[in-house]
């Protein structure tokens, strides 16, 4: 029977690493987050078929939140059966540089209004956007006016994720006095990723031919073993056995478990991992794990 434990994470050949990677893409303008994603899966799974005709294949993408055709930015792109974890990118925080379009004069007050906005805010999605129209609760974790110039404001967001950055420049607006639109934005960050790492597609179209004539050293730069993208959660480290057990669809019993993070909440997401670095599961917190028996995560996703 086939081990269903992958390889650990630097052992991985580059044909593992695409159909179980991430790629801290840097979004351009024109295109929708879904056609990118659709161009990542298509050259990654090109790759892959030349690098190793009878492995694994990269039939999906998925990208960590929807960015605008106009918006640019870091937009992380999970491959193959790493899309299985997407939801960890609705855990952490996002960070946006926008151009806030003034109706009017800038106030004097402008900083002092940006800094009242710091807290959790109310928000409707847009009439176009793809969840309900439901009122719901984002918060603001810092608002920064990083520049002034005539109508133009510059300001850095931090903010929740499932924000609506073109609503708070109305909100924005409408509290200073002057109205106000929202101009360029930019994704600087979505937790655990931020532009410091940021590649184009020209970038990973040369990392995969390189690859394909032997030379894997740009592929292995740009795309990053899927555990990457659960580095902000909470973990949990099982034993080989156990997480066998998990890949059939068993629990994570307190027996299998060797360590875990201190201070980790009921209900919290968690990433489970075997000693070696691979992810095994996601799961929420449900029990003690030093407990003599007993389950201790609920399964989410099975990542094996």
């Amino acid at each position: 029977m086939t081990d269903p434990l992958r390889a650990p994470p630097d052992d991985r050949s580059a044909a593992e690493l695409l159909s179980f990677g991430v790629v801290n893409l840097d979004k351009p303008a024109g295109p929708s987050a879904h056609q990118v994603a659709g161009w990542v899966r298509d050259l990654a799974n090109d790759a892959v078929e030349d690098l190793e005709p009878d492995g694994p294949t990269v039939d999906r993408a998925a990208h960590a939140g929807t960015l605008d055709p106009k918006v640019t930015g870091c937009l992380p792109m999970l491959l193959g059966d790493a899309t299985r974890m997407a939801q960890v990118f609705l855990e952490g925080r996002k960070e946006y540089v926008s151009v806030l379009e003034l109706h009017g004069p800038a106030p004097a007050n402008l900083e002092s209004v940006l800094a009242e906005f710091e807290a959790p805010l109310y928000q409707k999605p847009p009439r176009k956007s793809a969840v309900s129209r439901r009122l719901r609760v984002r918060e603001i974790h810092q608002l920064e006016l990083l520049d002034l110039a005539d109508r133009q404001a510059l300001i850095r967001i931090q903010c929740e994720s499932g924000t609506y950055v073109r609503k708070l420049c109305h909100d924005l607006g409408l509290a200073l006095g002057t109205g106000a639109h929202m101009g360029h934005l930019r994704r600087t960050a979505t937790d655990p990723f931020d532009d410091a790492s940021l590649v184009n597609l020209q970038s990973l179209t040369d990392a995969l031919e390189f690859a394909r004539e032997g030379d894997e050293e740009l592929l292995r730069e740009i795309v990053q073993p899927a555990e990457h993208a659960l580095t902000h959660l909470p973990s949990v480290e099982i034993a080989p056995s156990a997480a066998r057990e998990v890949a059939t669809g068993a629990p994570v019993y307190a027996p299998g478990v060797i360590g875990v993070d201190d201070e980790i909440e009921d209900g919290a997401l968690v990433a489970c991992f075997t000693p070696d670095g691979s992810a095994v599961c996601l799961g929420t917190m449900v029990g003690d794990p030093d407990a003599d028996s007993g389950e201790v995560l609920d399964l989410e996703r099975v990542l094996v």
